[in-house]
């Protein structure tokens, strides 16, 4: 009599427990990356005023140049950053440059690429069009591998390309570029850039717009070069997507909402470098700790656990990007490293020529 066949063994299903209070992640973020665009949209307001002040010879409505414009400068912020490794002196040319830019990459370091998710203006209004392309077409397209890894990298060039010139200067080529009329008004030749913007730059610009739409965060995932270099910076971040197997219902909803496209449902941790800490993972899993931005697990407690007592809730997320940004702020009123402090003379000799200075190197 022939033995009956021993039946495989079956895995237990895995029980969904539900999030006991909705998650708020995304509304708290939103509010920070809102408030962040309110107050760009402010400081680019006063500088556009200022620089027309001088514009029309000294006449008219005067208000005070608004330094946090120079957070817009991130070649000067890592020209200073340079200075300042190489001297031990905070230039006294854009020291706000310098100042934000050391904010913005203690940011990555604490907490991934928070900068880009939380804060930047560019990454917010990318963020938007990526969603709004997914409304007027229902989804986005995500490129294939064999073309979306060497476009990554063009970031990494354009980041490698700055690293080399300005780390192949000297403290003193920094000094004298900074000092230069160009270096003086790169804020005001910023501003030009966009006031006369040229037809090839319109196009350039229409043209990362719609590829924007149809692809999530393309300047920001394959060229741009300030979010490559917090990239870098965010490897070394002890917070960190993670993800507790054992609470995980396999839904693959992290996966789906990630706008990095990472595969968040098959790891256990987030080391990427494109890892923005948005936490739209987080938002979109529906089963109770299983996802947790957080530092590295305790050992000696179960994952549950051990995530309750050292995750990052998102409003804490908030707290110490604000905190990191207004910290560093503040510093630099109180130590006098804030304002570039010219004679109103210079200005109103070299802001109506801006158009006509040329790069110190040309």
């Amino acid at each position: 009599m022939a033995a009956a066949p021993i039946p495989a063994p079956t895995l237990p299903k895995k029980k969904l427990i539900r999030r006991a209070t909705p998650d708020r992640s995304q509304l708290i973020r939103h509010s920070v990356q809102g408030a962040f665009i309110l107050l760009n949209a402010w400081l680019g307001l006063q500088f556009f005023l200022w620089v027309r002040y001088f514009e029309r010879g000294g006449s008219g409505f005067y208000v005070d140049r608004p330094a946090g414009v120079e957070g817009w400068l991130p070649i000067a912020g890592l020209m200073n950053f340079k200075y300042f490794l190489a001297t031990g002196h905070i230039p006294v040319i854009h020291p706000a440059a310098l100042l934000l830019f050391a904010a913005f990459v203690l940011m990555s370091l604490f907490l991934k690429k928070a900068f880009c998710s939380w804060l930047c203006p560019v990454g917010a209004f990318s963020e938007f069009l990526w969603h709004l392309g997914r409304r007027l077409f229902t989804r986005n397209l995500r490129l294939p591998i064999w073309l979306d890894m060497p476009l990554r990298s063009l970031k990494y060039l354009l980041l490698a390309f700055f690293v080399f010139i300005i780390g192949s200067m000297s403290a003193q080529e920094l000094s004298s570029f900074l000092q230069s009329p160009y270096g003086l008004l790169a804020d005001v030749k910023m501003l030009n850039f966009f006031r006369d913007i040229s037809l090839t730059a319109g196009v350039v610009l229409v043209f990362l717009v719609v590829l924007s739409l149809v692809v999530q965060n393309f300047w920001c995932r394959y060229l741009c070069p300030y979010g490559a270099l917090m990239g870098l910076v965010s490897f070394l971040s002890p917070v960190k997507i993670r993800r507790d197997a054992e609470a995980c219902i396999d839904c693959a909803k992290c996966a789906r909402a990630c706008p990095a496209g990472l595969a968040v449902d098959h790891l256990v941790q987030i080391r990427s470098v494109e890892c923005t800490g948005c936490m739209e993972c987080i938002a979109a899993c529906p089963a109770q700790d299983a996802l947790a931005f957080a530092l590295s697990p305790l050992k000696q407690t179960t994952p549950a656990a051990r995530w309750r007592h050292r995750a990052l809730p998102s409003g804490a997320v908030a707290a110490l990007v604000l905190a990191i940004f207004l910290g560093f702020s503040l510093a630099g009123h109180l130590t006098g490293h804030w304002q570039t402090n010219l004679p109103r003379q210079v200005y109103l000799e070299l802001i109506p020529i801006t158009n006509s200075l040329a790069h110190p190197g040309m």
